[in-house]
């Protein structure tokens, strides 16, 4: 939760940098400027004069408890340009995020899931109010942003303790860059409490993993126990059979395939009905709509592109209590913050991140792919029998 998404994420790392070296370059200003307007008061005198001191124009930087205090603490910072790393900041929607404790507000137990750019790990994003009719999970290689609707709780594969901390236990986990030890997320006890419904069959960490995925994903574990969902974080049965397991298992594997490599499935062929021939520039997105109220089947992309053949199925895959493909029309736009007037234009991530000025296009096309396989692997699920 960075308090202050305008500047601390951006479709454009470039901006991003721009953005933060201009705010952090202000807040030193600040704290320059009270240091001299107040030079001898004791951190209590100085904690009651800094919110009738400081400038608050929203255009410069965005103030908030932590950085109040550390401008109090005669704190000074400079722009690292290594924390700047990607994010996932909606559902199939990545942005730049400067990933730093000072200037995001809360980072929760991020940093022990994803400590740094380099490090690999996926984790199970589970809404903690979940609307009815989407799915209640989402899984992510990518710290995600804590979103309005209130935020999300994520069980990982792995963990990553400093190294100076791992206990005797954890000699044995991997060694990771930057004095990092990873280890299983998943507890020797949590693998044998199921490993014991299934006697014979090896089971593995990861396979309990994609297990817990394909559960969540099941329509008779929702409807079964929606009234403790809406009230509790989910708790994960053991189905009697072992071909039941190891069925929601693959099928766990086989929807993380699908939502983690969003971008590289085969785009859905739609019709693409175009005015005259494109150029790269042709293909920027300012905000798509669809061509019809009610009508789901066609969507305008931008002045010269319409999007037809849209499969209404599409749309039955809903995360986060919007349509996947909701997300994509939302988020592939360009949009201005109010308060800051900063800019953040989808469009920078497909040129200057991908390469690829279509990139908001086939993103719509790999997400009706994406939606479409979903609902068939969702569809295919055993009955829930535990």
């Amino acid at each position: 939760m960075t308090n202050r998404d305008a500047w601390a994420y951006n479709a454009s790392q470039t901006k991003l940098a721009t953005n933060m070296t201009s705010m952090i370059g202000f807040y030193n200003a600040e704290v320059e400027r009270f240091n001299a307007a107040h030079p001898r008061l004791d951190t209590k005198a100085r904690q009651a004069k800094v919110d009738g001191f400081i400038d608050t124009d929203p255009t410069r930087i965005s103030w908030t408890h932590n950085v109040k205090q550390d401008l109090v603490r005669n704190n000074f910072y400079t722009f690292e340009p290594e924390c700047m790393i990607s994010s996932l900041y909606r559902p199939f929607t990545k942005q730049w995020l400067y990933y730093n404790r000072r200037f995001n507000e809360r980072v929760y137990q991020m940093p022990r899931i994803f400590p740094n750019a380099a490090a690999d790990n996926i984790a199970i994003m589970v809404k903690q109010r979940p609307t009815e009719n989407s799915q209640l999970a989402l899984i992510v290689n990518a710290p995600p942003e804590l979103q309005t609707d209130g935020g999300a709780q994520s069980f990982p594969l792995y963990l990553y303790d400093e190294a100076a901390q791992a206990s005797k236990d954890d000699l044995f986990a991997e060694p990771s860059e930057g004095g990092l030890r990873r280890r299983d997320a998943i507890t020797d006890a949590g693998l044998a409490h199921f490993a014991s419904a299934y006697p014979g069959e090896s089971i593995g960490k990861e396979d309990l993993f994609y297990y817990v995925y394909g559960i969540l994903h099941s329509p008779d574990y929702r409807e079964r126990f929606a009234d403790n969902l809406s009230k509790e974080l989910p708790r994960i049965p053991a189905v009697k059979k072992a071909a039941d397991f190891w069925a929601f298992s693959k099928a766990g594997r086989a929807l993380a395939d699908l939502h983690l490599n969003y971008e590289t499935v085969e785009p859905y062929p739609l019709t693409i009905e175009a005015k005259g021939t494109l150029t790269d520039a042709d293909y920027r997105v300012e905000k798509m709509k669809l061509a019809k109220k009610g009508d789901k089947t066609t969507v305008i992309y931008n002045h010269r592109i319409t999007l037809k053949g849209i499969p209404e199925a599409a749309w039955d895959y809903v995360v986060n209590g919007k349509a996947a493909l909701d997300w994509v029309m939302e988020r592939q736009a360009v949009r201005t913050d109010k308060a800051s007037g900063i800019v953040n234009d989808a469009n920078d991530w497909a040129t200057e991140t991908m390469g690829n000025p279509k990139y908001p296009l086939e993103l719509f096309q790999s997400v009706v792919t994406v939606s479409l396989e979903t609902m068939k692997i969702v569809k295919a699920l055993p009955a829930l029998d535990i």
